[in-house]
């Protein structure tokens, strides 16, 4: 009798955990289904007004999407925390490590800025849109004569004002660890300081360290950042529904001092220099140490 008890016990209890995570998944899929309507109620209607502002050439071009992005996140609940400044006087080349596409929106949120991004984004649908019209530099790597073009391009962008972003690591990463940099796409650093001589301020470079840190208000763990991160051969549609679903995500975006473009002697001291910042600056970020003085 005791045991049968126990066994009804038992299956009572494994009905309710059943119950409880089919709740738990019907919750998330309502919550990714209300923000995906709101995201797309939002994005739109923007995108309109965005490439208007562009064939008309209004300044607004620049300001509209830092203004989206900041309502996206809201959205998406997605927390971006700020430590540092960037320069607001001169043309930025910001360096970054990169995690998932939701680097986009939280970097985005910073300022007016437009990426460098390898050229399979410019072919994909939708967000090839959305990146043209935050006037995205699309690169092919595999061509070395079209990066050096590239970097010519960058640098008239950065001549004119520009904060442009760069991945420096060529990819995204699972979030434990910082990819080395490639230095191909640094060229820009060469051509940059003799662009801007006759044009305005000397452009400067500054490292970001983006790190997710918490979801739900509870601190990710190591073996929990690869959920986060959009990686490898990942789908990013499923990949945004399972981020959708899980709930407000906290990421710090860490911006290092300005340093003149000029006083970096190449391409590859460039790099070296960029990674080694970063790098550090990461660690400090998924360990919770202080930042250096």
């Amino acid at each position: 009798m005791k045991r049968s008890l126990n066994a009804l016990g038992s299956e009572g209890g494994m009905d309710t955990l059943v119950f409880h995570g089919f709740m738990m998944r019907l919750l998330g899929s309502i919550r990714a289904t209300v923000l995906l309507a709101a995201f797309i109620a939002v994005t739109l209607p923007l995108m309109l007004l965005q490439w208007l502002f562009l064939k008309l050439g209004l300044k607004q071009a620049k300001t509209l999407p830092n203004s989206y992005h900041k309502l996206v996140c809201r959205i998406l609940g997605i927390r971006v925390h700020v430590e540092g400044k960037l320069a607001s006087d001169r043309p930025v080349l910001l360096v970054s490590n990169h995690i998932s596409w939701l680097d986009i929106p939280a970097l985005s949120t910073v300022a007016p800025l437009s990426f460098v991004a390898k050229a399979e984004v410019g072919v994909w649908p939708f967000v090839s849109l959305l990146a043209k019209l935050q006037r995205t530099v699309f690169v092919d790597r595999t061509r070395r004569t079209l990066v050096k073009d590239k970097a010519g391009e960058i640098a008239e962008r950065l001549a004119t004002g520009d904060t442009i972003v760069l991945f420096a690591e060529g990819t995204s990463s699972d979030g434990n660890r910082i990819l080395p940099f490639r230095s191909s796409l640094f060229s820009a650093a060469s051509l940059a300081p003799n662009a801007a001589n006759d044009n305005g301020p000397e452009p400067v470079v500054q490292t970001v360290s983006i790190a997710y840190t918490h979801l739900h208000g509870l601190p990710i763990l190591r073996h929990e950042r690869p959920f986060i991160a959009w990686y490898g051969d990942m789908d990013m549609m499923s990949h945004a529904w399972n981020v959708l679903k899980s709930g407000p995500i906290d990421v710090t975006v860490r911006i290092g001092e300005p340093v003149r473009l000029a006083s970096l002697r190449d391409r590859k001291a460039l790099a070296a220099f960029s990674e080694a910042e970063v790098r550090q600056s990461y660690v400090e970020q998924v360990t919770a140490r202080p930042r250096a003085a």
